[in-house]
């Protein structure tokens, strides 16, 4: 007797190896009502990322438009913010979706800082100059309002409604006003005034201030400005103020600016500076100019800068090879000595010695410094002398140098054990059948089996200390200075520092179009530094291939 089975209903149930059936997608998680929810989702949080970066955007524009920032910025943010949306919420261009993130994040950070350093490099932008021409001629007008020694008096009384403050003035003819800094004088007659005998105590809110009550806002007081049509009104005493008016103005048909109380006239130069016709005056603010190539030809015929810039060049390549040659021996040689099986307590050693690169530069550079202080350092009541560690040059670059090197052998040490520990023990093996010593080993396995494996980690270590700013800075500050440098240069300074020295630390104050055309210089150098030492590690790469 034979029986029949039906066929399984796959499309209901599935297969018995799993199917692909109602019931095999269900316990696969992919029904489609699953495959819905998940779009749905990631459909939410789409929206969600969009919408917070179009409310950045249109915070961005109107903060820029506020500040009156330049209309290419405003133009960039604009299509940046369109771009990303069509993006974004279209359907196709999915490559753009994934790179678009990784190229702003390039822009952002490193083409455009890179850029406007380029563009800062071609300006006088330093201290005096930061701004724009307008931002200085407003400043300069500002700077104009004076008192003349014939400006009208006015008798005052402090009032105050809550944390906004008046001033209750009388002039000569016995008129009176209210002062208030956002509306000027306003007649008293127009306004709603209180009074106790002949004395005003209300005006319009505004509450009189007793002689204790003023006392105590006294510096608010003196600082608060009355605008009116001639200038301004400002306290001079808590029962009296004067006129200050205004002696400066521009005359933008001429792109001049008039001093009427001097009758002086200043003419706006190409080096961003009003310059009075005869040349014996010069008004502050000056404003950015772009002046070409004039930094870069200051560096290189100025011989106040020239000189004390080659130095700091020579000793940035010094310390770069001192420091990077120094470190890679001394964690060589730590390497070796601890990959020897017959050394006890090998990891103990091991970890003890990568506490330097453990604990944070900033800390243990402040702490080398005391250290090695003159008259109060711990080395020198150790050794019971008096040695100059950072006020003598020769000295100062010694210390520079090891404490540095303090500071990198621990790296080189763990990138040195883990390329011994690759080389095979067979090879030794084979060499000392053959005869080779120690150091036949060594010159002629150990080092050229490591240099494959760490060619590429000198190069990089190089190009860290040429731009090593943190041990110089912390330690010596780039001192002891050069005598006769006209920048702030010291025989401790490599480009780096000598950089941010120019910057922000110049003796005349700040000098960014300077600061950055040395940081041009430094990034040529570095680039060309890189180019010649990839070449000179290629030969190591095609080996190890």
């Amino acid at each position: 007797m034979s029986t029949t089975t039906s066929p399984p209903d796959t499309e209901l149930h599935g297969s018995a190896s799993g199917g692909t059936g109602v019931d095999a997608r269900l316990r696969t998680g992919e029904h489609p009502l699953s495959r819905v929810a998940d779009s749905l989702s990631g459909l939410l949080v789409k929206l969600v990322l969009v919408a917070a970066f179009n409310a950045l955007g249109i915070f961005m524009l109107v903060r820029m438009a506020s500040l009156d920032a330049p209309w290419y910025g405003l133009v960039m943010t604009l299509v940046t913010t369109i771009a990303l949306n069509v993006i974004y919420l279209g359907k196709r261009n999915l490559p753009l979706k994934y790179l678009i993130p990784g190229t702003l994040f390039l822009l952002v950070f490193q083409a455009w800082p890179f850029v406007y350093t380029f563009f800062i490099a071609f300006t006088n932008y330093s201290t005096g100059q930061i701004l724009t021409q307008d931002q200085a001629i407003e400043r300069i007008e500002q700077l104009s309002v004076t008192t003349l020694p014939d400006a009208p008096r006015f008798d005052a009384v402090p009032f105050a409604d809550g944390d906004d403050l008046a001033l209750l003035l009388s002039d000569q003819q016995g008129q009176e006003f209210l002062g208030v800094p956002d509306d000027g004088l306003v007649p008293l007659q127009e306004l709603e005034v209180v009074r106790d005998a002949d004395q005003v105590v209300e005006v319009e809110g505004y509450e009189r201030l007793s002689l204790g009550a003023a006392q105590d806002r006294i510096d608010e007081l003196t600082e608060m400005r009355v605008p009116i049509e001639a200038g301004e009104v400002q306290l001079v005493s808590l029962t009296t103020a004067t006129l200050r008016e205004q002696t400066r103005f521009y005359d933008p048909e001429t792109d001049r600016l008039i001093d009427e109380a001097t009758g002086t006239t200043y003419v706006a130069s190409e080096r961003g500076r009003f310059v009075s016709e005869d040349g014996t005056e010069t008004l502050t603010p000056g404003w950015r100019v772009v002046v070409g190539w004039e930094n870069f030809a200051e560096v290189f015929t100025n011989e106040a800068i020239r000189g004390p810039f080659g130095r700091v060049l020579v000793w940035t390549y010094a310390f770069a090879f001192l420091s990077t040659f120094l470190t890679f021996a001394v964690g060589l040689g730590i390497a070796i000595t601890l990959n020897d099986a017959r050394v006890k307590g090998r990891k103990f050693y091991r970890l003890a010695m990568i506490i330097p690169y453990a604990l944070p530069t900033f800390m243990t550079a402040l702490i080398w410094r005391g250290m090695m202080n003159r008259s109060f350092g711990v080395l020198n009541d150790m050794l019971g002398v008096a040695v100059p560690w950072l006020n003598d040059p020769n000295w100062a670059r010694f210390s520079v140098v090891l404490v540095n090197l303090w500071f990198g052998f621990p790296y080189m040490f763990l990138i040195c054990t883990a390329a011994l520990q690759s080389i095979p023990d067979d090879v030794y093996e084979a060499a000392s059948i053959d005869g080779a010593g120690g150091w036949q080993r060594f010159h002629g396995i150990t080092l050229p089996l490591l240099l494959i494996a760490t060619a590429p980690v000198l190069v990089a270590t190089f190009a860290f200390n040429f731009n090593n700013f943190n041990v110089v800075y912390l330690l010596t500050g780039g001192n002891p200075p050069i005598v006769g440098a006209a920048t702030p240069a010291g025989h401790t300074d490599i480009l780096i520092s000598y950089t941010y020295r120019i910057a922000f630390e110049s003796g005349g104050g700040q000098n960014f179009g300077l600061g950055a055309t040395v940081a041009i210089l430094t990034f040529v150098l570095v680039a060309v530094m890189a180019v010649l030492s990839f070449r000179w590690i290629r030969p190591l790469e095609e080996i190890n291939e």
